[in-house]
């Protein structure tokens, strides 16, 4: 069951919106290939092997914006202890680089319109005519599918009915992550979360509680006690602001790293104004934190009770002792414990939060699938290039 690797406590908010639950219903029944895509049922539009031949033990650099990359970005980051080659992900106008300009890469270049600026800029500007290259783009006349074509380079197919940011368990994501040597379907977790009912009403109660902190205006600020998760919810925080964000409603989503923001924001957040809900976010199992770093050697007797603890370990204190302040302030939050770091577990939260943020649209009476505001700056853009 997926909620025994990610162990989710709801907000304190009671209410379950019948609504919500009506929309649920109707979503699940739908056949679209985004829904599809959150399950066993999605066939991948490429051949893996035929795709990568030899050349699956090259680093690789991903080029995209936004959904194009930020899915494939907190796989990594989340698992890449599993990982045996390095990744690069180039998502920003930056020449700036942390590899090696010289060394050959495996080139995966992806953008659904085939049109995105920086994307363009930053091929070319660094992709050298020598490196292997992949192009995922949508099946239609773009510049990456002509310039693929030109450059006789292999082609997969963007899912045209899947937007970029609810993309990451289709080819998006997928074949990024069998790069890095998983299989898609175990990232794929609707199928789960249907039949574990602890994990379907934390689904319905959690996105019944946030629809009423959205009409009041409240900021979502996670929370977060795993270095390893900044990605993953850079991917959250698009997926919300870019779907709800429309016709003066919407979400904005703020991250919050902990403990450092213990220093900074906490203090706001405990007394200032009253206008946010929280996401807790901790890994019990975090590779990186497990040795014991407090050695007595270093310690003096006012802080032994720091001795033989790891990192993870003085995480989670903190994070509990957090959520029991936040408790007695009666701040709204919820938290989120993974308690296996794999890809059932990652999968389960990209599963959990596209459905918790088409529901939500749905609730506001918005489109979640679209994105108006943004194209107005595309356009905008051009009209620059266009001036003498």
């Amino acid at each position: 069951m997926i909620s025994q690797k990610i162990k989710i406590k709801n907000f304190q908010y009671k209410k379950k919106n019948k609504n919500i639950l009506r929309i649920l219903s109707s979503l699940l029944k739908d056949q679209s290939q985004l829904i599809l895509s959150l399950g066993n049922k999605y066939k991948n539009n490429y051949n893996y092997k035929k795709l990568v031949n030899k050349l699956d033990k090259q680093n690789v650099r991903i080029f995209g914006m936004g959904g194009s990359i930020l899915g494939a970005k907190a796989i990594y980051d989340f698992l890449k202890e599993k990982i045996k080659k390095k990744f690069y992900f180039i998502d920003n106008i930056d020449e700036k680089t942390p590899f090696n300009k010289k060394e050959n890469f495996l080139d995966l270049i992806i953008s659904k319109s085939g049109n995105t600026l920086e994307t363009i800029v930053n091929i070319n500007i660094f992709v050298k005519s020598k490196n292997k290259k992949i192009f995922l783009t949508e099946n239609r006349n773009n510049y990456l599918s002509i310039l693929a074509k030109e450059l006789k380079s292999e082609i997969i197919h963007h899912n045209n009915f899947i937007g970029g940011r609810f993309s990451v368990l289709s080819e998006t994501g997928m074949f990024p992550a069998e790069l890095m040597g998983f299989k898609a379907s175990n990232f794929r977790k609707l199928n789960d979360i249907i039949k574990d009912k602890k994990f379907l009403n934390s689904l319905i109660m959690n996105t019944s509680a946030i629809l009423n902190y959205s009409k009041k205006n409240y900021n979502s600020i996670i929370i977060n006690y795993d270095s390893q998760a900044n990605s993953l919810f850079e991917w959250y925080q698009q997926l919300v602001s870019e779907s709800l964000g429309k016709q003066n409603k919407g979400i904005l989503p703020i991250i919050s790293t902990m403990p450092k923001d213990n220093h900074s924001l906490m203090q706001y957040y405990l007394d200032g104004k009253k206008n946010n809900f929280y996401t807790f976010f901790f890994s019990k199992n975090s590779p990186v934190n497990k040795t014991k770093v407090m050695k007595s050697r270093l310690l003096h007797e006012t802080h032994n009770y720091l001795k033989d603890q790891t990192v993870n370990q003085i995480l989670e204190k903190q994070s509990i002792a957090t959520q029991k302040v936040f408790y007695k302030q009666k701040l709204p939050f919820r938290s989120i414990v993974v308690s296996k770091r794999d890809e059932n577990s990652i999968g389960g939260l990209f599963c959990y939060f596209i459905l918790e943020t088409i529901l939500l649209g749905r609730a506001l009476g918005v489109n979640p699938f679209n994105q108006p505001a943004v194209e107005l700056i595309k356009i905008e853009t051009k009209k620059q290039f266009a001036q003498k």
